[in-house]
């Protein structure tokens, strides 16, 4: 299977809003808002998985200058640094119809990339407990409860400390 990996373009947001949606509760789910802000501001860093003009899902976030995400990123977020900070990831995404085929690690593996073609700390986001050990595996360490109380949910620190080679 062929996957395409690119920048997010403004005539994306309909779709995505749909993968957005069937995989977050709406109380989690970004705002349409949310997304036309990040499309506008940090589209660097909002990467979108097709295969064959398909979008299959997605993963962005802002560069932020501490380990661990707040909640005021889910409201207001600014443009990216060239250099320097955490790539946060806010949103990772894969459609129902494309799960369990890889996407969100070789979503993850891009994001990995672009974190050390620009000599970021590392790369951090908050997950539930069921997916821990997803983030483990690809070298993720939790460092436990998050503050966050997006969606009302329990979310748990994962961080990855990249070494620049």
């Amino acid at each position: 299977m062929k996957i395409t990996l690119r920048n997010v373009q403004s005539t994306d947001l309909e779709h995505l809003l749909l993968i957005e949606n069937e995989g977050f509760s709406k109380e989690e789910a970004a705002t349409k808002e949310a997304f036309v802000e990040r499309i506008e501001l940090i589209p660097d860093t909002f990467i979108v998985a097709e295969k064959e003009g398909d979008i299959l899902g997605y993963i962005n976030g802002p560069i932020i200058n501490q380990p661990y995400i707040t909640d005021d990123l889910f409201e207001k977020i600014k443009k990216n640094p060239t250099r320097g900070g955490y790539q946060s990831i806010l949103g990772l995404a894969v459609s129902t119809m494309a799960r369990n085929l890889g996407i969100a690690r070789i979503l993850m593996n891009k994001i990995e990339e672009l974190v050390l073609e620009n000599e970021r700390e590392g790369i951090t986001l908050t997950c539930k407990e069921d997916l821990v050990t997803f983030y483990e595996k690809l070298g993720f360490v939790n460092h436990g409860i998050s503050q966050s109380q997006h969606g009302g949910v329990r979310w748990y620190n994962m961080v990855k400390h990249i070494t620049l080679k």
